[in-house]
């Protein structure tokens, strides 16, 4: 059999195609609707911050775009201190729809990038996450959700959220996964000013 045989018949648990390990090339960092007044009710909302914290600075080490959105800004506040003091010069897209892809700024600024894989972070796992890593597949992207760096109101309707993706053919992973797939090897530059990160 084939390199190529084999790649093609890679399947996750749900018997829908995988996509592989995860490369930094053509993709970009999306950070959901992490807002003050959502974020407070949120499980295990310490590590989820933590998380996404070390995820910008690790795309800035990557140079990977980020792009961040927030949902109904008037009512849910602003993104949490801790993301926004890492991206001060990146205004977020305003939106009411819960899936990005229904945000017309959304898919400009994604179109701006370039990209052709989306690595999915932020809340509710089992709304605004899911239909966007759904209705991100529906239109020709690869999609990434790293299950460490989501999360909703409560654990049930995170595991929901995960089981629902998986079946529909998206790739989870955790933070630390994704790091060390991007990262490919050890010994760069990269790989160096990341160890700042995980250690």
């Amino acid at each position: 059999m084939s390199d190529n045989s084999v790649k093609s018949t890679l399947f996750n648990g749900e018997g829908k195609m995988s996509l592989g390990l995860a490369s930094k090339e053509e993709a970009v960092l999306v950070i959901i609707d992490v807002q003050e007044k959502l974020f407070v009710h949120m499980v295990e909302k310490e590590k989820l911050a933590e998380n996404l914290v070390k995820l910008i600075q690790f795309a800035y080490i990557m140079k990977i775009p980020v792009i961040f959105t927030e949902q109904y800004s008037k009512g849910l506040g602003p993104t949490i201190s801790q993301v926004r003091q890492l991206i001060p010069n990146l205004q977020p897209i305003e939106k009411v729809e819960f899936s990005c892809f229904g945000s017309q700024k959304f898919k400009e600024a994604l179109s701006k990038t370039q990209a052709k894989t989306l690595i999915l972070t932020g809340i509710e796992a089992h709304i605004c996450v899911t239909q966007t890593a759904i209705n991100g597949l529906e239109n020709g992207f690869r999609i990434y959700v790293v299950e460490d760096a989501t999360s909703s109101r409560s654990l049930q309707d995170k595991a929901t959220a995960i089981h629902r993706m998986r079946q529909s053919g998206v790739t989870v992973l955790s933070t630390e996964m994704l790091i060390y797939e991007l990262l490919k090897k050890a010994g760069t530059p990269e790989f160096k000013e990341t160890l700042k990160l995980v250690k």
